[in-house]
């Protein structure tokens, strides 16, 4: 009864409630009540008629599909399809497709590629471990010889710790990622090689680039980072700010001004990551790099990088510093963690060739005097300017006037690299990947300067001058011809030079005779190199 009396109650109160309430309110739920009823009894989607297609029709859809290309058209005689195939040890003399010829390609500064005491380490050193590891460095890939190597390199670099990466490009390419995050800044010169770029690009930081070796324009970024810094505290407590440059820049063959980058770290409170591929072993009393060069403090920066492919003449790469900063490495460094190590081989060549390096601290002086003279040689060339410092072993070319057209520079460079292979005279032209590039560096061409040793040590002769030729549309796009020779001696340094001019000036002349060509024929530019080969 109670029960009963409280469910009428209720229901009183409901329908009285109900004559209360506004006329909108009603409507309001009205509605809302029909949507739902609506929504309940309605379908959601309506079948729609098909219609079977014939065999006879699917055929021809099938036929008239076209499937976009796995990878764009490559033309086959694109330069990466068509190999020159090297024979021999590749030295001041090399044998390109049969043929021998001076070496006027490889950046074996020191000459340390075919020094009988680095090929007796490496041979002894195979006998006793055999070619490979077969393993990365956590899994039984670490050998004594690593351990020996990247103490030898920390000591030789004055660092705490050293580590050995198996791959030269993969070193700051991983070094870079393992410290650098998503949010953290890096401001990097425009300039910087493309193994930097891509450790940028898969650390998916913040990236600010600064215009090259233009102290005053970095100092600008920083200021406005500092501006933004002061809007967002909090979050300028957790970002971390790196600067990224070069010792001696691949793309330019210019040294990376590092006094003036060591008073923006501090005073801008960053991180200075050093990539000294080609200054290690080039640049500096005792071999040891732009720091050395300059008289810095090695511990004022934060992370030394290098290959050991070109001075030291072996295969990889390493990084040197504090023993915190190089320990996060054997943890996050991608390269480290998860390629084999070194083949023990590479590791005691790289530690011979140390060796060398610290018994004849005088090749150093030797290697400088020569990258002075060649460069001094090649000034006042009609034509063409040296771009580089004068005691970099690195340098490069640039071509004052283009053809007009890319494609037909490309054309001209090759043209011209073979003339000099038809003269025993090495060279190639090196291209940039283009589409990947973040600043897709001028078109160049870089020289190089190096010297071989007898097997007591001793500096017996110069041996490489390693020479560019660029021609190109534009100076911010555009192929580049890289050029190299071996020299036997002081004269055959002079022979390369007088080799370089006599190339130029026959191109001066090829492409006088092109204008002369088409303003009287009205041809396109593609039928001078026909003309060419009929003439000379």
């Amino acid at each position: 009864m109670m029960a009963t009396a409280t469910e009428q109650w209720v229901l009183v109160e409901m329908v009285q409630a109900l004559y209360e309430a506004p006329a909108y309110h009603l409507i309001l739920e009205g509605i809302l009540i029909l949507w739902i009823i609506r929504l309940i009894f309605s379908k959601t989607y309506k079948l729609q008629e098909r219609s079977d297609l014939t065999v006879k029709e699917k055929e021809e859809l099938i036929e008239e599909w076209q499937p976009e290309p796995l990878v764009p058209p490559i033309s086959k005689d694109h330069p990466a399809l068509n190999y020159n195939i090297v024979s021999g040890p590749p030295s001041h003399n090399i044998v390109v497709n049969g043929k021998e010829c001076i070496n006027f390609a490889s950046f074996n500064f020191l000459g340390l590629l075919d020094n009988p005491r680095v090929k007796a380490a490496a041979l002894a050193s195979l006998k006793k471990y055999g070619v490979g590891t077969c393993g990365p460095r956590g899994f039984y890939g670490t050998f004594d010889v690593h351990l020996d190597l990247e103490d030898r390199l920390a000591k030789f670099m004055k660092t705490e710790e050293a580590i050995i990466y198996s791959y030269g490009f993969a070193t700051i390419a991983s070094a870079i990622p393992a410290y650098s995050k998503r949010g953290d800044i890096v401001f990097v010169d425009r300039a910087a090689c493309f193994a930097i770029q891509k450790g940028l690009q898969a650390s998916r930081s913040d990236i600010k680039l600064f215009e090259h070796n233009d102290m005053a324009d970095l100092e600008r970024l920083l200021k406005e980072q500092e501006v933004e810094d002061q809007k967002n505290p909090r979050k300028a407590r957790v970002t971390r700010r790196f600067i990224v440059a070069e010792g001696l820049y691949m793309n330019t063959g210019t040294i990376c001004p590092l006094p003036e980058l060591v008073k923006l770290k501090y005073k801008y409170k960053a991180r200075i990551f050093l990539e000294e591929s080609l200054s290690f072993g080039v640049l500096g009393e005792h071999g040891r790099g732009v720091t050395e060069h300059f008289g810095i403090n090695i511990d004022d920066i934060d992370l030394i990088s290098a290959n050991m492919e070109n001075s030291l003449a072996s295969i990889g790469g390493f990084c040197c510093g504090r023993s915190f900063v190089i320990d996060h490495q054997r943890l996050s460094g991608q390269g480290y963690c998860f390629s084999a190590s070194l083949p023990p081989l590479l590791a005691a060549a790289a530690i011979e060739a140390l060796n060398i390096m610290e018994e004849n601290p005088g090749i150093f002086a030797v290697l400088k005097e020569k990258s002075q003279r060649i460069h001094k040689a090649l000034q006042g060339i009609s034509g063409l300017k040296v771009v580089g410092e004068a005691v970099s072993p690195a340098f490069h070319l640039q071509l004052e006037e283009s053809t007009g057209s890319r494609e037909e520079d490309v054309k001209l460079l090759q043209e011209i690299v073979n003339q000099c292979m038809n003269r025993n005279i090495a060279l190639t032209q090196a291209r940039y990947l283009e589409k990947e590039e973040k600043c897709l560096p001028p078109p160049r061409g870089r020289t190089g300067e190096s010297r071989v040793h007898d097997q007591g040590g001793s500096p017996v002769r110069p041996t490489v001058v390693h020479l560019g030729l660029v021609a190109a549309t534009q100076l911010t796009d555009g192929p580049q011809c890289c050029w190299g020779c071996a020299a036997g001696g002081p004269a055959h340094t002079g022979y390369c030079c007088h080799q370089m001019r006599w190339m130029w000036t026959r191109c001066m002349t090829m492409r006088r005779m092109l204008v002369t060509f088409t303003k009287e024929t009205h041809l396109k530019t593609r039928n001078f190199f026909f003309f060419f080969k009929e003439n000379y």
